[in-house]
């Protein structure tokens, strides 16, 4: 019996647990929403693409197409669902009707890096973790990487942020769930918006301002337009995720799989860190294009503390109530950051 080259390579990178390189080339297509020079789309998501290919020894290789060049941020969910996307750059405030449990990692005044707040949504994001048996895998898809921001910040357009009272009035864009709450807790207006509709809402005067972290201020080119803002509080934070599809998963060989997951685990961690690492030279950034960037007053602080509180709960029992496991969530998002 003649038995085939590729076959005995096969079953020898099986035993050795390397690559099959006798199995058919894989080609994913990538696709967000983010500007190509996002610091997302530079620590995370290249590396993640050049990790898998060297994990893979070539086998896997991808197409990758930023600034909503195959989609909508709001319609990549569904595009990555159908099939149309691979990979796609999901954040689920965009689609909390789908995705409500994710915004436990956006909720205020829980967390004071990128890391911390990264790492913990991480637990329950993967494996067998309550997000992803509740939330992701209801909806057919599995997260390969993520990053939850550094806390965000209230930055304004129009008036100096000098402590909660200048909030008051203020149209803030927000993306909708538990910063729409905190913002009606200090007396604002959330308008809901996607980053990429930003800076024309700016400059038209759409919004006053936005509720959004300082890395982004300068990737979406908004640092011009902010004359004001806070620093070094937190009024939220969103998740951002790239997501695969179930279907497509499952057409993967385990060794491709292992390596989207490993390439994936390195790039949460490394992007957190890179994230956290440029808080301060961001806001010097914007600070240097003439924005007042300060803390709130003490007592503002102080006052600020226990209305955040209150958004996490009232969020968790509006959850409860439509038979979601939102105090469920929190408490697992809340040990988790132990």
């Amino acid at each position: 019996m003649k038995v085939q080259l590729p076959f005995i390579l096969a079953f020898a990178a099986t035993l050795l647990g390397l690559p099959n390189t006798s199995q058919a080339q894989v080609k994913l297509r990538v696709a967000d929403s983010l500007p190509a020079n996002h610091f997302v789309v530079e620590q995370a998501t290249r590396f993640w693409m050049q990790e898998i290919t060297r994990l893979t020894k070539g086998v896997v290789t991808f197409e990758y197409y930023p600034a909503e060049q195959l989609g909508k941020a709001k319609d990549i969910l569904s595009l990555t669902q159908s099939g149309v996307i691979d990979v796609g750059y999901v954040v689920p405030s965009y689609v909390s009707d789908k995705m409500p449990m994710t915004a436990v990692a956006e909720l205020p005044g829980t967390f004071a890096t990128s890391c911390a707040g990264t790492l913990a949504y991480w637990k329950l994001a993967r494996g067998d973790g309550l997000l992803a048996r509740r939330e992701y895998e209801p909806n057919g898809v599995k997260v390969m990487f993520a990053i939850v921001m550094p806390p965000y910040q209230i930055f304004s357009a129009q008036k100096k942020i000098e402590g909660l009272k200048s909030i008051e009035g203020q149209k803030l864009r927000t993306t909708g769930g538990a910063l729409d709450a905190m913002v009606l807790k200090f007396k604002g207006v959330p308008v809901r918006m996607t980053a990429p509709e930003l800076h024309e809402s700016l400059s038209r005067g759409t919004v006053d301002g936005m509720v959004f972290p300082t890395a982004s201020v300068l990737a979406y080119d908004l640092a011009g337009l902010v004359k004001s803002g806070t620093a070094n509080e937190n009024f939220g934070s969103a998740v951002l995720t790239y997501m695969i599809s179930n279907a497509r998963w499952n057409t993967l060989s385990p060794v491709v799989q292992k390596a989207m997951l490993d390439a994936g685990e390195a790039a949460t961690r490394r992007v957190c860190a890179f994230a956290d690492n440029e808080v301060d030279s961001d806001l010097a950034k914007i600070r240097q294009k003439g924005g007042y960037l300060s803390p709130l007053p003490a007592a503002d602080r102080a006052a600020a503390k226990p209305m955040m509180l209150a958004v996490r709960q009232e969020w968790a029992v509006q959850l409860d109530k439509r038979n979601r496991p939102g105090t469920e969530v929190l408490n697992a998002f809340e040990e988790a950051l132990k």
